[in-house]
């Protein structure tokens, strides 16, 4: 059997896993990696995902809207802005997701007029969020860019 490591997912609401895995799959800012016992330390930030974890009981989901994941000789931490077990995803909180990310995106537009980078960030969360609903199996309403 692998090394397990220490694993914990927090989110603002709530702690939702506490666990020994083997492995995470975290939904990078700058790349999707894979973390494992060993792991160089490193601290990156999230981006709208499936954050995936394997462990001696099996493997468990979440969609996470962005955060930061830790990485350090004691395991994996994750904070997450918004963590929903992705067993318990619906329509409902995926519209909410997209519609925040939407709403987002419009101030961007509106405050950063002559300023892309803001605004290419925001279209950029917002696509994010439309391509975690097509990962996850739910369709989401396409938003006007």
């Amino acid at each position: 059997m692998a090394d397990t490591m220490q694993f914990d997912l927090v989110s603002p609401e709530r702690r939702l896993a506490s666990l020994q895995v083997t492995s995470v799959q975290i939904p990078g800012a700058d790349g999707d990696m894979t973390a494992m016992e060993g792991h160089a330390p490193t601290i990156t930030t999230l981006r709208p995902g499936v954050l995936s974890v394997e462990g001696p009981e099996g493997t468990a989901e979440y969609v996470v809207t962005g955060g930061f994941a830790e990485i350090s000789s004691r395991g994996v931490s994750v904070l997450a802005e918004r963590a929903v077990p992705k067993g318990d995803m619906t329509q409902e909180h995926l519209d909410e997701m997209i519609e925040e990310a939407t709403h987002v995106y419009s101030r961007a537009k509106e405050a950063f007029e002559n300023e892309p980078g803001p605004v290419d960030d925001a279209a950029k969360l917002l696509a994010d969020m439309v391509a975690v609903g097509g990962e996850i199996g739910l369709s989401s309403k396409q938003p006007n860019l």
